[in-house]
């Protein structure tokens, strides 16, 4: 009677079993289907649920805390190398010759670069999420000092005299004078778009400062970045010079000579269909050279070859006798080591009209380019020692500083920071992000076109259904993990078919990513990546009276006559908190002429003030532009009887939304506002 029961169970175990494996197995590869957007994905639950947990627990028990160096400094006697780490927020102090991490210093959040001051007794480090700079005492290893900058204090150097620190301000777009003595800024200098890096020339006379954002411009029209010019004793700007074609100029050099000044930049073809990329012309990557003569011409010349592309160039530094150069190739992880004096060879037996040819000339590096030096992932920041022997690389995403034998030009055993051994899924991700093995040729890399993991600030043809059709403004990828779909369209239901299937035929022309890999991708791009905080518009979290006013217009059901606005054109039920999106798409009057018609996918509004230009084709340079030019038939958002006064109220308003994680309980409070738009 028992063996009758037991296989009774057994037998209804077996049956309940097959009536869940059929139909789940059968749910479930629907499931996986429709996020993927193929067929074959394999069935693993773990690798799309558990990878993006926002459970504390899973987190905690699947990511590791990397150092991620970014950029370093080096002693005069060469025996101490001062790394920034960038995701601990520290500066290490490291023994060159015993290869060992001596200090870990705590800094501010996100620092940037470091410098040391010419007695080598303090060292400055840029904290770019807490707009300050760290004084660190070398003797002691302690902070001795914190000095208020700008927004986004990323690029350092020192005035000739030693008195001033220039600080360049990313998020800003300016650089900020300090007064050493005081310990305060005395002035702030309006730069080009994006700024990042900074020289002062061997004479003490003038300050350049590099941009990586270019002009915003009506598409079509050329491509111009700002290469500014600084009097260091005047403290005034001389020169803004026109960088044509280019952005995305990282980091500047000068020659000891002082005869040119060597910057890496990026030549986007973002006016010509992507389909181009199949014949090797979508983005080309170099360095600007500029003469400093009376002519004072910017010679652009390729770092590429015809088959093989040498992406996000970042950092370059020049060797003591003025011989060489070497630059970071972040997205292929090599050095480009360059001959100065072939460059000068060329752009002396070169008319000035034959210079601007060879910037599109893939063959033209055969001539300057001495060799490519593998390195470990993502290789940042490069610091030459002061006898020039030694190359130290900031190897981002590998946690080591590779060195180079500057002299037989063969890397040589590098520094290990004593970051964790285990790459995690989020980690991996987060080099194929970083990295351009995937597009055809190595041409681009996620981070050429979302630098910082955001955007370029250009419009691109995305090649659609008819060439020269639906240009389409570039969007940041910060935070977007919990606001599908994705695209301006919104035809891409999740990040797997956005950087798989779809990215693959669109973009990179290429095959797409191993399973594995886009499981990464899409874990490091749907929980790794943040917003910097809005210390802008927003420091606090406490708003002004203006952005109090604006947040009331944004809330508003009544116009200022008293009028009801109809439920689907206030601002607040398509941009509900934390995200500032409903995440349905609408039609708010903005197709252009060369637009098929189509809804447009609602775009989340946090750190808004960041991601000029605005619009699916980005044709408003401002946010006001949004209404004021380009939204008069009150479609986009009822806003026309507003005076003056309360638009820029709104506008401030905007400006002040901070990310998402601020927003938890606005959005429980009005939760019922955006289910009423289903």
């Amino acid at each position: 009677m028992k063996k009758t029961r037991l296989l009774l169970l057994f037998g209804a175990l077996v049956v309940l079993g097959l009536l869940i494996y059929f139909p789940g197995h059968k749910w479930a590869r629907k499931h996986v289907n429709y996020m993927t957007a193929v067929t074959d994905h394999p069935l693993k639950c773990t690798s799309c649920h558990l990878s993006t947990s926002k459970n504390a627990f899973i987190v905690k028990m699947l990511n590791e805390d990397y150092f991620s160096p970014f950029n370093s400094a080096v002693s005069k006697d060469g025996s101490r190398l001062y790394v920034v780490s960038q995701d601990l927020d520290q500066l290490l102090v490291v023994d060159t010759k015993e290869k060992t991490v001596l200090d870990h210093i705590m800094v501010g959040v996100h620092p940037h670069s470091v410098i040391l001051d010419q007695d080598n007794s303090l060292a400055y480090v840029s904290n770019q999420w807490s707009d300050n700079v760290s004084v660190i005492d070398l003797a002691t290893s302690k902070v001795v000092d914190t000095l208020d900058t700008g927004n986004g204090p990323s690029g350092l150097v020192l005035s000739a005299d030693g008195r001033f620190l220039h600080v360049v301000n990313t998020f800003g777009s300016d650089l900020s004078i300090i007064d050493l003595t005081s310990k305060k800024e005395i002035k702030r200098l309006v730069t080009g778009s994006d700024p990042t890096g900074t020289a002062l020339s061997p004479d003490g006379k003038t300050l350049m400062v590099t941009s990586r954002r270019a002009r915003m411009v009506p598409y079509g029209e050329p491509l111009v970045s700002d290469l500014t010019l600084i009097n260091d004793s005047t403290q005034l700007i001389t020169k803004h010079m026109d960088v044509e074609e280019a952005y995305l100029m990282e980091n500047i050099a000068f020659t000891p000579s002082g005869d040119l000044a060597l910057m890496t930049l990026i030549r986007p073809k973002n006016l010509v269909p992507t389909v181009q990329v199949e014949g090797g012309w979508m983005m080309t990557h170099g360095i600007g050279v500029i003469e400093q003569n009376e002519d004072g011409r910017i010679v652009q010349l390729l770092l590429d070859e015809p088959n093989s592309y040498y992406s996000d160039p970042f950092d370059i530094v020049i060797s003591p006798d003025g011989k060489m150069a070497y630059v970071s190739n972040s997205g292929v992880d090599c050095i480009s080591v360059i001959s100065i004096d072939s460059i000068r060879a060329i752009i002396k037996s070169t008319s000035t009209k034959r210079l601007e040819t060879i910037a599109n000339d893939l063959g033209m590096s055969s001539r300057f380019v001495l060799k490519r030096i593998k390195t470990g992932a993502n290789p940042k920041g490069l610091t030459l020692s002061p006898d020039g022997k030694k190359l130290y690389i900031a190897e981002q995403l590998e946690d080591r500083i590779g060195v180079i034998d500057t002299e037989t030009l063969i890397k040589e055993k590098s520094i290990d920071l004593g970051g964790p051994d285990r790459i995690t899924v989020a980690r991996q991700g987060r080099r194929l992000f970083n990295n351009a093995g995937h597009t055809f040729q190595n041409q681009y890399a996620c981070y050429t076109c979302h630098p910082d993991n955001h955007e370029d600030g250009l419009v691109y043809n995305m090649a659609g259904k008819d060439m020269g059709r639906n240009v389409t403004n570039t969007q940041s990828l910060r935070e977007i993990g919990d606001t599908p779909p994705f695209k301006w369209n919104g035809k891409n239901q999740t990040i797997y078919k956005q950087d798989g299937m779809r990215f693959s035929t669109v973009l990179t022309r290429t095959e797409q990513f191993s399973y594995d890999d886009l499981d990464a991708l899409v874990a490091y791009i749907k929980r790794g990546i943040k917003y910097p905080p809005n210390l802008m518009y927003n420091p606090h979290g406490e708003l002004s009276e203006a952005q109090l006013r604006g947040r009331e217009l944004f809330n508003r059901s009544e116009d200022n006559l008293g009028n009801v606005i109809p439920e689907n054109n206030r601002c607040i039920t398509c941009h509900p908190p934390p995200f500032y999106t409903n995440l349905k798409a609408f039609d708010v009057s903005t197709l252009a002429v060369t637009d098929d018609s189509i809804l447009f996918d609602t775009p989340h509004l946090n750190n808004i003030y960041a991601s000029a230009p605005y619009l699916h084709d980005g044709r408003a340079k401002t946010l006001e532009e949004i209404w004021t030019i380009y939204g008069q038939d009150d479609k986009h958002g009822y806003v026309n009887d507003m005076t003056k006064m309360q638009l820029n109220d709104l506008i401030e308003y905007l400006k002040s939304i901070r990310a998402s994680e601020y927003y938890q309980e606005e959005e429980t409070e009005q939760q019922a506002s955006f289910v009423k738009t289903d």
